[in-house]
């Protein structure tokens, strides 16, 4: 089955008092290696939110078919710097199952 997370988040004033060139050096050392580690696995897209929400500032879609690497990436980013120096804090996690009905229908009702 294929996972999609919706993880919502909100930067922190000092992450937003850095330079563009110090967000992206950050990133570059922090960051990346960690979805790279799981690109493999767990297929994020990131998305800008701040100019459409009060909620969050952006948000992630995650994708992934594997839960426990979706875990373990989660677990990574927040044994990170990121969240370390404060610099992050997370808002809303929502999970669902891409046409979850679909696969109960083949594997459940079908075999009544």
């Amino acid at each position: 089955m294929k996972y999609t997370i919706v993880l919502t988040y909100t930067f922190a004033t000092e992450w937003l008092q850095k330079s563009w060139k110090e967000r992206g050096a950050f990133e570059r050392e922090h960051l990346q290696p960690i979805f790279a580690k799981y690109a493999n696995t767990v297929q994020p897209r990131f998305y800008d939110a701040e100019a459409f929400s009060t909620r969050c500032s952006d948000f992630v879609i995650l994708e992934t078919e594997d839960l426990k690497q979706y875990y373990f990436l989660i677990e990574e980013l927040r044994e990170s710097r990121l969240f370390s120096e404060g610099l992050i804090e997370f808002k809303d996690i929502t999970i669902g199952v891409e046409d979850g009905f679909r696969e109960f229908e083949k594997e459940v009702l079908e075999a009544r």
